[in-house]
């Protein structure tokens, strides 16, 4: 037997550290090809598009929007509104105008909870985004005058910069809700 093999067998203290660096090295060389390895699967990935991350950002703020409202936050509500947002409600009852500003955003708010007394209620059903649209499947209802009314909505919204500067509402039923909310309260 030679001594060098000897010296493997006995692992003498040059192999010894030898093994240990090389150890090091094939650990770094690991490490090395798990990041590499790592980078090309990142780089196969599909990069989720700008348009597709505003479009989340833009349903979380009016989700949280209509939340607050629903608890009574109209601070909260009106936070994502620019401060020169359009608001339209169709048809030919009292709430049908085009809104123009926070202002009367607020002014039209009150008038539909003073024409309710304050039973008004929205229940969101479903919000789709993409980019800077958001639109929002719900239900509103209210008492008035011993009538009840609930009726599926369509809102459509426009943002830009974070805030709603544009709500556009399309009624379920124009001629129902036109008839509720001008009867005798």
């Amino acid at each position: 037997m030679s001594d060098t093999t000897s010296a493997i067998r006995t692992g003498s203290p040059f192999l010894q550290r030898r093994s240990g660096f090389s150890r090091l090295i094939l650990a770094l060389l690991g490490l090395g090809i798990c990041t590499l390895a790592n980078q090309r699967a990142l780089a196969q990935q599909p990069e989720v598009p700008a348009t597709e991350t505003a479009a989340k950002a833009n349903a979380a703020l009016i989700k949280n929007a209509y939340d607050a409202f629903s608890r009574g936050d109209i601070p909260g509500a009106m936070a994502a509104f620019a401060e020169d947002i359009f608001w339209h409600v169709p048809g030919r009852g009292p709430l049908s105008h085009d809104y123009r500003g926070r202002a009367e955003v607020l002014g039209f708010f009150g008038h539909f909870m003073e024409l309710s007394h304050g039973t008004f209620r929205l229940q969101v059903d479903d919000v789709l985004a993409k980019g800077d649209r958001v639109v929002v499947f719900c239900t509103e209802s209210a008492q008035r005058g011993g009538r009840s009314w609930s009726a599926p909505q369509v809102h459509v919204w426009t943002l830009k910069a974070g805030k709603a500067t544009v709500f556009w509402e399309y009624e379920g039923d124009q001629q129902g809700d036109d008839e509720f909310w001008s009867s005798n309260g």
